[in-house]
């Protein structure tokens, strides 16, 4: 996965929601529920200013919850990562059942994708015809 190009340039919640795609209302509720790996930075008047590793971190949670990562489990990762060194295999088991779920989704929608081409075809085959005898006509 590619990262941010490296800056110690502290950035604003705006360039944060900027480069993760995520709202600044979405960046204020990872803080508040604890999904950032560290503290988000303030300055003396209060603003957010976060690094280029928060940015990094945050555009691996975005892909996490898009591919329905619970956000239970998602704290939990986040938790194991805060604590350093020495609970990998529990990162890792973590990370391995939500690559199977997300195996698990793929498949069913390739059946569901394999169902929509057969019925597609039905319909190409037919209209290539110039008929519509053998399609689903609810008044007849």
């Amino acid at each position: 996965m590619a990262t941010t190009e490296t800056s110690a340039e502290p950035l604003s919640i705006g360039e944060v929601a900027e480069r993760t795609g995520l709202s600044v209302h979405a960046l204020r509720f990872y803080e508040r529920e604890g999904l950032l790996v560290g503290p988000v930075q303030r300055t003396s008047g209060g603003r957010r200013r976060y690094t280029a590793f928060d940015v990094d971190w945050l555009l691996i949670c975005v892909k996490l919850r898009e591919s329905g990562m619970p956000l239970a489990d998602l704290k939990q990762f986040a938790e194991l990562v805060r604590q350093g060194p020495g609970n990998e295999a529990e990162r890792l088991q973590l990370l391995d059942a939500h690559r199977q779920r997300v195996d698990a989704q793929i498949q069913a929608l390739q059946e569901c994708r394999s169902v929509i081409t057969w019925k597609v075809g039905v319909y190409a085959d037919h209209l290539a015809r110039g008929e519509a005898g053998g399609l689903w006509d609810p008044t007849a």
